[in-house]
């Protein structure tokens, strides 16, 4: 059985305004918004459908994290540019340019590795392993550029990705790597 991707987090981010005075923001009633400039320099705000936070800056931009695809991380700055705009905020970009600054995904191998083994095979140079600091042990693929984490249990952590393809390559990738190594059972 082929291993599948999970999308656990994607991170995206745009410009919605010039300037934000996050202190107004904070004042026109942002439902479960938090601010405190001496804990962090951005406005918190968390809703629910689709359940993710954004970070608003004093910049104009925003941080969306926590969407489960592209498209849901787009549609909630979209809406959050709606909902400003809503609350006042006239100066606001209804249709923002969105990049996708990082895509965070999971998989399984269903079978355990023997992390000392990968790390022999793969060679020291994209590869860090460190048991008693991490369990898990850390390889940097250049193409596609992202990172796969590898615990002994088989299962992964790909990140760095701008897209979810990202993401499914590097499995692929680490997956033939290990098949190609004798070290997937």
């Amino acid at each position: 059985m082929e291993p599948t991707i999970t999308i656990e987090n994607i991170v995206a981010s745009t410009r919605l305004a010039e300037e934000f005075d996050l202190q107004k923001l904070m004042d026109t009633g942002l439902e479960g918004a938090e601010y405190n400039k001496t804990k962090f320099p951005g406005l918190v705000y968390r809703i629910n459908n689709p359940k993710v936070v954004f970070l608003i800056f004093t910049s104009g931009k925003v941080v969306c994290a926590g969407a489960r695809s592209t498209e849901k991380a787009q549609i909630a700055l979209i809406n959050l540019a709606n909902e400003l705009y809503s609350i006042g905020c006239k100066e606001i970009d209804l249709e923002p340019e969105i990049c996708v600054q990082n895509v965070v995904a999971s998989a399984d191998l269903m079978t355990n590795l023997n992390l000392n083994a990968v790390l022999t095979a793969f060679g020291m140079e994209n590869v860090e392993y460190e048991p008693e600091v991490f369990p898990g042990l850390v390889c940097k693929l250049e193409a596609p550029k992202v990172v796969v984490l590898i615990f002994s249990t088989g299962k992964l952590v790909i990140t760095g990705g701008k897209c979810p393809q990202d993401c499914e390559e590097g499995l692929r990738v680490i997956k033939t790597q290990l098949e190609e190594l004798g070290l997937l059972y």
